[in-house]
């Protein structure tokens, strides 16, 4: 090839281009005083609306800006011309177009504006996992400057479904305090009639290296899971549980999170949502008053009601420090969570894995709302993105005709009965299902780490309720090094504790560690093996998995300074809710806890122990702010003035010149 070839036996027709062409017809509705009294720059935003193909006598109605994480093309015939990077943005342009006729018809004029997002499923296990929570905070930042580059926008409208878009996109809303906003989750994949869930997917690799799936099956499997071309993962991930969030807080209308992709319910929820945040703006009320403390507090109970995923545990902290509210501290999240039972059945936990699809039929958040509501945990008195308060939106949906159709139809279509789904919390507690998660600590994790303790497996917990796990760790320095160890037959044994270290913030940029996860949760002696990491999970991590250990090992934490052989003992107590990681010596040297705390404060951090070689430099600056502003256990966050007030104490201390 080259650019003699390249260029030759062109159609010579290409050369007719014009370089003039009519302007569109009609005037603006201009006035003296807008003339006089106006911006340039609003003058000239009718100018190219103009030229974009709007009729010009309606441009002074009133903009509205639409935001969303599609990604991928399609042509007109909807074949696909593009893959996106997921499922979950590539059928979002339908809301997205429904939400725009709707505006358009009520006389605004919507701006559709695009920032897509990642995909952790695809990211796994490589390189791409190291910009995966640091795109969060990079793209709510350009989400925001987006919609302020919209000066006359009346109201905006969020679109987003997945992992990393969904948190990014709340954050930007959040952070408009003056202005109407609403997000429109992008519901759920729809599961195939044969085949396996997108959770349960990611782990034919290492099945196969272990001898539990062929080739065949493992080539099949893999090609039938998306049984539709949208919506996030039909397991109850980060993904599904960010759109619960969503409408826990009240930002999302009821019952729309967990749609299902591509129904017309779920592009009726677009619509609805597109009417609403325009009567928020007739009405005055913006973002800051339905993002409250009270909000977050609800989202929480929400969150553990549902069994969420621990990533929350990193986002609703940054949400709520994008709207000003107080930030939830771990002894937020345990208190909460040892009061609020668990009443949902879902996949990847249970206690009957049903895709998320059918929590959204059998009532979704305000269903299980409902229940919530007679034990008195809920915050009724918040306002939501209906006008409404909670309290109103509850009574509204007990009686409703779309509650007792959707559970109809889970019941006769799916033969589903709905109070399987959602449980009352006291046939939750017949069922034996405990709440979600529990805050370890110790000596390897004086700052605290979490565990999915509901998703251990009941046949390792000891009859008192109660899970331990004492034996020798293998440490592994990398990700890469703990997943090779897994796919080499008798590496990984029964009885082991692996320790992944250097996987925090200014390791890896916090990668999730979803394929170590699964893969124990799917291999036949997994459940005998528990694994403690200074890494995240996926929200459909399970298993005796310990995560988010803190201070990381780069930052000096202890887990950094464990070797192979250490003894580690792990207890969780499933009643109380309450968890211990703590290095107790040799199988020559016992120690307490006391005296093993001494012991790793004197170590060094394992030698081994680095940043990624592959980390990018985009991801170490964001580790080094978020680091100054909190880390992990604040939410990864930008703390603006605290970053300032760092680097005006270090050009003071470095002799610079201001």
């Amino acid at each position: 090839m080259s650019v003699k070839n390249l260029f030759s036996n062109e159609n010579h027709a290409i050369y007719k281009a014009a370089t003039h062409a009519e302007g569109p017809k009609g005037k603006l509705p201009l006035t003296p005083s807008l003339l006089k009294e106006s911006p340039s720059g609003n003058i000239f935003g009718m100018t190219i609306n103009a030229g974009m193909g709007w009729n010009p006598d309606e441009l002074a109605n009133g903009d509205v800006m639409l935001i969303g994480t599609k990604g991928g093309m399609r042509g007109a015939d909807n074949e696909t011309v593009a893959v996106g990077l997921h499922n979950g943005h590539f059928e979002l342009d339908i809301q997205m177009d429904v939400a725009a006729r709707t505006i358009k018809e009520m006389g605004l004029v919507p701006h559709a504006t695009f920032v897509t997002d990642p995909c952790d499923g695809r990211s796994q296990g490589t390189t791409g996992m190291f910009d995966s929570l640091p795109y969060r905070n990079d793209a709510s930042i350009v989400m925001r400057r987006l919609i302020r580059s919209l000066p006359t926008r009346k109201a905006t409208m969020g679109f987003a479904s997945c992992d990393k878009g969904l948190p990014a996109m709340m954050m930007a809303l959040a952070g408009m305090h003056d202005l109407p906003t609403i997000l429109v989750p992008g519901g759920a994949t729809l599961a195939p009639n044969e085949g396996e869930d997108l959770g349960t997917i990611q782990t034919i690799g290492v099945r196969y290296a272990n001898g539990e799936l062929s080739l065949e099956d493992a080539s099949r499997l893999g090609c039938s899971s998306c049984a539709s071309a949208g919506g996030g993962c039909q397991f109850f991930g980060t993904a599904g549980t960010s759109q619960v969030i969503a409408e826990g807080l009240g930002l999302a209308l009821p019952h729309s999170a967990l749609a299902p992709s591509g129904q017309e319910i779920w592009k009726d929820i677009a619509a609805k949502s597109a009417r609403a945040v325009l009567q928020l703006a007739k009405a005055g009320i913006t973002t800051k008053d339905i993002i409250t403390d009270k909000a977050i507090e609800n989202a929480m109970i929400i969150h553990a009601a549902f069994g969420g995923s621990t990533n929350l545990l990193l986002h609703l902290p940054a949400i709520a420090h994008a709207a000003g509210c107080k930030m939830p501290t771990v002894e937020d999240w345990s208190r909460i969570n040892k009061e609020i039972p668990r009443l949902v059945s879902v996949l990847p936990i249970g206690p009957v894995n049903y895709p998320t699809v059918d929590v959204f039929m059998a009532g979704g958040v305000p269903e299980v709302m409902l229940h919530l509501r007679k034990l008195g945990v809920l915050h009724e008195d918040v306002l939501t993105v209906t006008g409404s308060t909670l309290k109103e939106n509850l009574d509204w949906w007990e009686n409703s005709e779309r509650r007792v159709a959707c559970r109809k139809q889970l019941l006769e279509a799916d033969n589903v009965d709905p109070n399987e789904v959602i449980f009352t919390p006291s046939r939750a507690a017949e069922r034996g299902i405990g709440s979600t998660v529990t805050f370890p600590v110790g000596n390897i994790a004086p700052e605290g780490a979490v565990v999915k303790s509901t998703a251990i497996d009941p046949s390792v917990i000891d009859k008192d309720n109660v899970f331990r796990h004492t034996g020798k760790v293998k440490v592994f320095a990398s990700e890469k090094a703990a997943i090779k160890a897994l796919k080499n037959v008798g590496t990984i044994v029964a009885g082991d504790i692996m320790v992944v270290m250097g996987g925090g913030p200014l390791g890896t940029g916090m990668e999730e560690t979803y394929q170590l996860t699964s893969a124990l949760k799917h291999l036949p002696f997994g459940k005998h093996v528990s694994l403690i990491t200074d890494a995240r999970f996926s929200g459909v991590s399970t298993g005796a998995c310990f995560g988010h250990v803190g201070p990381e090992a780069l930052a000096g934490g202890p887990i950094g300074k464990l070797r192979d052989g250490d003894i580690v003992e792990i207890i969780v107590d499933m009643n109380k809710l309450e968890g211990s990681l703590n290095f107790i010596g040799t199988e020559d040297h016992p120690l307490t806890y006391e005296e093993g705390a001494e012991e790793l404060a004197r170590r060094e951090t394992n030698p081994d122990v680095k940043p990624d070689d592959d980390l990018p430099d985009d991801t170490r600056l964001w580790a080094a702010l978020q680091d100054v502003s909190g880390g992990a256990w604040k939410g990864n966050v930008y703390d603006v003035d605290k970053i300032i007030e760092v680097l005006e104490a270090g050009k003071k201390a470095l002799g610079l010149k201001k």
